[in-house]
């Protein structure tokens, strides 16, 4: 659990430390480059101004005033106080680097938090994007994003995103209106029909076979009516099964055996059947249309004479 809810903090935290990360290493090449710049400053600077000038102050002058005698040379002493001045000025350069190179360290460090705190908040409204996407059904579209701010490229896309919910909010309305008219159109013809057939059953002058085709229509018509409930149902709640219940599956392929005919057509086939007892969770219905259009299919594009093998079983270790 520990190492999930990691991998989720790494996973959505991942762009931030990559611009941290690409943040702290330009500082680090820039304030290298910019010490070692200085360091070429300085030290030209030290050569110029010290070890330089120290040089023409003790090299005797060329022309001395009248009566004054040369001083004598001394290249021992010289020597020895150009060394202390070289090393002087090589202690200054190394002392300025080290404690240079701690500064900037320390400022690194500094500008690789500063870097975070910037990376999240330029990144924070693009979490606001994620959520309300992720947020977002067919029964919350009216949800905007409403980003205010400059007009940047984050406040760009939080506009366009909110543009495609105003289409697809007027594509799902549309369509809810489609599906009640289609529900009032497909439910009237089937409550005419239902009508007509109770009312030839309740005619004392009708035949017995009449009122068996009657009842068996009254089946078929009922079937129809809950397959179109189903349907629209289905259509209205997001594309899935908001009800379940346990199915047995043998039952469901034996009622659609009789209600298909398989030696009626043009190329009548032979079946053969492997049925067992199987539990399952759905809609009997829809379970029920889903193996009729099965047998349909594989009778229609069948071959004159060919079969059709027909086998119910529950796979071992599927439950």
């Amino acid at each position: 659990m520990t190492s999930r809810l990691s991998r989720t903090w790494w996973n959505s935290r991942r762009l931030r430390l990559r611009l941290t990360l690409l943040y702290g290493g330009l500082f680090i090449v820039a304030g290298s480059l910019l010490l070692w710049i200085t360091y070429l400053i300085t030290a030209q600077a030290l050569e110029q101004q010290f070890v330089g000038g120290i040089s023409k102050i003790m090299s005797p002058p060329d022309v001395l005033p009248p009566g004054q005698a040369a001083a004598p040379p001394g290249p021992v002493g010289d020597v020895k106080f150009r060394a202390s001045i070289v090393d002087r000025a090589d202690s200054v350069l190394s002392q300025m680097v080290s404690h240079s190179m701690i500064v900037m360290i320390l400022v690194g460090v500094i500008a690789l938090v500063l870097g975070y705190v910037v990376a999240d908040r330029a990144l924070r409204p693009l979490d606001r994007v994620t959520e309300t996407a992720q947020r977002l059904s067919e029964s919350t579209l009216h949800e905007r994003i409403a980003l205010h701010g400059p007009p940047d490229e984050v406040r760009r896309l939080a506009d366009t995103f909110d543009a495609m919910l105003d289409r697809l909010h007027r594509v799902f309305d549309a369509q809810r209106r489609f599906i009640a008219n289609a529900s009032h159109e497909l439910r009237t013809p089937l409550a005419i029909n239902r009508t007509v057939l109770e009312v030839s059953l309740e005619e004392p002058a009708a035949s017995e076979d009449l009122k068996a085709l009657a009842r068996a229509l009254l089946g078929t018509n009922a079937r129809y009516e809950r397959l179109i409930e189903g349907l629209l149902l289905l259509a209205q709640s997001e594309q899935e099964l908001t009800v379940r219940r346990a199915v047995d599956v043998e039952q469901v392929v034996r009622m659609v055996l009789e209600q298909i005919d398989l030696q009626s057509r043009k190329r009548p086939v032979t079946l053969h059947q492997d049925l067992r007892p199987v539990l399952v969770e759905g809609d009997p219905l829809f379970l029920e249309r889903c193996v009729f259009n099965l047998l349909e299919n594989a009778t229609k594009y069948n071959v004159r004479g060919g079969e059709i093998w027909l086998t119910l079983r529950r796979e071992a270790g599927v439950r």
